[in-house]
């Protein structure tokens, strides 16, 4: 437990300045290649300092252009890995009250973040239009379809909402398998460890274009819940 506080000693200031010089990098480069190097940096360095590594493998799934992630959901460190890890400019679906953290939720406003009410079902619909309008761009942006972090490794039910998204966008959608971050932050513990997080990108998953707008959000859910399972380690 001990560890866990040092831990944060460190994390919340790294996490302000970089946030910080992060939104200021915005005001000269709005290409967004700036601010993913601040994240990743940010990333880098959070992992470090609970001294865990990560290993990508399946890199040659990754097509060109635009691309909706979809991410199994162990703990916080998914994100830092994604971050540190994936060789894309990343954009994240988040939820809204992490908008409102001083310095932070502005940085991720600038960064082209996407908030996310959950407790509105209109906003969260409209927070899925600004995320496809974001993806049609030739953005990549990434979201946990189970809405929040499972607590004993297996995967929770998929929220609908990705999938909307994914079909107004229209874009490939890739599944990824996380595993090891749940070990080095376990679930409902304020406790750290050390290891390693090993991230499986999978093929793209390609609906049937024969199929009606629910027949193909449903068969979408489907299959990318296979293909995480598929790699998921218990």
């Amino acid at each position: 437990m001990l560890r866990a506080y040092l831990y944060l000693a460190a994390f919340i200031p790294l996490t302000f300045l970089l946030s910080g010089c992060a939104l200021i990098s915005t005001l000269f480069d709005n290409s967004g290649r700036s601010y993913s190097w601040h994240a990743r940096l940010w990333a880098r360095l959070a992992l470090a300092l609970n001294r865990v590594t990560v290993t990508v493998n399946g890199v040659e799934n990754l097509p060109s252009g635009a691309t909706i992630f979809m991410s199994n959901h162990q703990s916080s460190f998914d994100i830092l890995a994604l971050l540190a890890a994936m060789p894309r400019q990343l954009h994240w679906i988040a939820k809204k009250e992490l908008f409102d953290i001083p310095v932070f939720g502005p940085s991720m406003r600038r960064g082209g973040y996407i908030p996310l009410d959950r407790g509105d079902g209109r906003k969260a619909l409209q927070s899925m239009d600004a995320a496809a309008d974001t993806i049609r761009q030739g953005k990549c942006v990434v979201l946990f379809p189970e809405g929040t972090r499972t607590t004993d490794g297996n995967l929770l039910p998929f929220k609908r909402g990705g999938f909307i998204l994914a079909r107004k966008a229209a874009v490939p959608v890739i599944p990824i398998t996380i595993n090891g971050s749940g070990k080095v932050n376990p679930a409902n513990q304020i406790r750290l460890y050390s290891g390693d997080i090993s991230i499986t990108i999978h093929p793209p998953v390609i609906v049937p274009t024969d199929l009606r707008r629910s027949e193909a959000e449903s068969w979408m859910m489907e299959a990318v819940r296979e293909r995480i399972e598929s790699a998921l380690e218990h």
